[in-house]
């Protein structure tokens, strides 16, 4: 079943006609998660984005299924307990796009760090307790060890040695966020669902009784509005969540849900950091935060920041207090690398969705020590609380004319929030419209890509780009094609042979534009070269010569016109710039 911009318009023919149990508004990983569950149990599904899929806060994060082992220094077993086991079944069902890699966790013996070389072993035995790391016959050979310092900077030579005690190494799974994303939407797809990008929201619908029943949008391609009707509305936009709220006239407007922050990553060759393995640190400046350094791709990103956003949600950009905050971070930690702004290749900035509610007050000191928790209540009360502070908690509510908002947690708890929502809307569904949904097994649901064995998946990745390389795809092409789209490499092969070969791109570049073209919905060289592929993030030193390639491949399948074609290339290309920090670096230089 192609997935396309032929596909597109026959779905919004059904939008306009059917009358559908459940519109979702948001394409993120949140409302992906509740489309695949809700397709799966067999209801008429339906979900819409303004932008490309997982084009705001899901294509924007560090790239991680973390199990935050760090609140286990303030003894919150439960909250570790979900997440851990959690990772495990995101790996099972995207087994491609989620890998376990081994974290480290160098130990300083300074003020206010987060554990010494005795409470780390503590924690990370019960945080493989927890995550049945011993029981488990594929996850024994990642059970947790720690080292000494000489060993640490032996692994890690450019690590300050400064107060260096030692380290921890422990399970923890990378993520690309972008893809888990429209994997879940094709799967959802697969099942029956409307997965309609570029559809934006303007008026929630309400029956003769005042109750939501769907909503008026306006396609962002063509400028038409049509109306499209559902028995259940879902707000899942994220940080858009009260702009949403306010486009329903029956709702009270009186409280702001969201409190976004801004994340800021930065990204590196590795020549000038040499990080072989995940690292997880503090920050060193006692604002709470901790620091990833991460190799992906021959390059080394590192983040985070945390910052309340008050912009254009759909834009937010990097600022020199971003960079300044990191590299002073960074330098510190790797005191030998010497990272400049000039060095920064690429970049991205998101914003996260926080929940932002006010209980009950709470103490200072325990607002400052309590960490982020996987559902409720946010830690916002009379005391104002720091960006770091505010909860990474879901919040599941419904409105009195029926709409409902779920909104906050973090792209660990996708699924479980999914399953939070689909219990009230199969209640919904079963009570108010005489139907008998059941609730789906998502444990067990593999998304697009991910039909082979999790607990085995780096032979048949292997085996995938194998099968490329037969094919005639060169050996690293082969690879990243295999991670980036698993399984259903075996569809993309099919015809490679036979394949003629896009101007300026390779064999594997040409197959997995054209295959994302025609079942991904890549529509526009940013969707292809930022969130289908990490081209734009990872491929800095090929950038340029793969946007032109792609440009003139899409333009032809699009049919573009000689002013689309210069449209679009202008827009990539300012997008490539502002990756790569360009009017920052030009600024400095005027500056100097």
């Amino acid at each position: 079943m192609t997935f396309s911009i032929k596909s597109r318009a026959e779905e919004i023919k059904k939008l306009k006609t059917r009358r559908l149990d459940l519109l979702i508004v948001g394409g993120g990983i949140t409302g992906a998660g509740v489309a695949l569950q809700a397709s799966a149990a067999g209801m008429r599904t339906a979900l819409i984005d303004m932008q490309d899929f997982g084009a705001g806060t899901s294509s924007r994060s560090t790239r991680l299924v973390h199990g935050g082992i760090r609140y286990l220094k303030n003894f919150d077993v439960e909250v570790v307990s979900e997440t851990v086991q959690e990772r495990a079944i995101i790996q099972h069902v995207a087994p491609h796009v989620t890998r376990p890699d081994p974290m480290l966790l160098p130990i300083y013996d300074e003020p206010d760090t987060t554990f010494s070389m005795f409470s780390v072993k503590v924690a990370m035995d019960l945080y493989d307790h927890l995550a049945g790391i011993n029981k488990s016959e594929h996850l024994k050979q990642y059970a947790n060890y720690t080292l000494n310092k000489e060993q640490v900077l032996e692994l890690e030579p450019q690590l300050n040695p400064e107060n260096l005690a030692g380290g921890g190494i422990y399970l923890d799974y990378l993520n690309n966020d972008s893809r888990l994303v429209i994997e879940n939407i094709k799967k959802a797809h697969d099942l029956g669902g409307l997965m309609v990008s570029r559809l934006k929201a303007v008026k929630v619908l309400h029956n003769q009784f005042g109750n939501a029943c769907g909503m008026t949008v306006k396609d962002m391609v063509t400028g038409e509005e049509f109306d499209i009707k559902a028995k259940i509305v879902l707000n899942a936009s994220g940080p858009w969540s009260d702009f949403v709220k306010d486009l329903d006239e029956n709702h009270d407007q009186a409280k702001t849900q969201m409190r976004p922050t801004k994340g800021v990553h930065l990204v590196v060759d590795q020549s000038r950091l040499n990080v072989p393995k995940p690292t997880y640190f503090g920050s060193g400046t006692n604002d709470g935060r901790m620091i990833f350094t991460i190799p992906r791709d021959g390059k080394t990103y590192f983040g985070t920041t945390d910052t309340d956003f008050k912009g254009d949600l759909t834009h937010p950009k990097v600022d020199q207090g971003d960079v300044d905050y990191l590299l002073r971070i960074i330098n510190k930690k790797y005191p030998e690398a010497h990272i400049t702004l000039d060095d920064v290749e690429s970049s991205w900035a998101g914003v996260r969705p926080l929940v932002a509610e006010e209980p009950a007050p709470v103490d200072d000191k325990k607002a400052e020590e309590k960490p982020d928790v996987v559902s409720g209540a946010s830690d916002s009360g009379s005391h104002k609380l720091t960006a770091s502070q505010v909860s990474r908690g879901s919040s599941l509510k419904r409105a009195d004319d029926g709409l409902i908002t779920l909104a906050g947690g973090k792209l660990t708890d996708y699924r479980k929030m999914a399953d939070g929502a689909m219990k009230m809307i199969i209640e919904i569904m079963n009570t108010q419209y005489a139907r008998d949904y059941k609730p789906v097994d998502s444990a067990n649901i593999k998304v697009s890509g991910g039909d082979f064995d999790s607990d085995h998946a780096e032979d048949a990745l292997k085996g995938y780009a194998k099968e490329a390389v037969a094919a005639g795809i060169d050996p690293v092409g082969a690879e990243k094609m295999a991670n980036i789209f698993g399984s259903n490499m075996e569809q993309i092969l099919d015809g490679a042979k036979d394949t003629k070969l896009a101007p300026g791109l390779s064999l594997a570049e040409t197959l997995s534009l054209r295959y994302s073209m025609e079942n991904e919905m890549a529509m526009t060289p940013e969707d292809y070269l930022f969130r289908r592929t990490n081209n734009l993030l990872f491929n800095h030193d090929e950038i340029k010569n793969i946007e032109a390639g792609v440009i003139s491949e899409m333009a032809a399948y699009y049919d573009w016109t000689d002013d689309e074609i210069q449209s679009y290339t202008k827009a990539t290309d300012e997008l490539i710039s502002e990756a790569s920090l360009d009017y920052l670096k030009k600024a400095a230089a005027v500056k100097a």
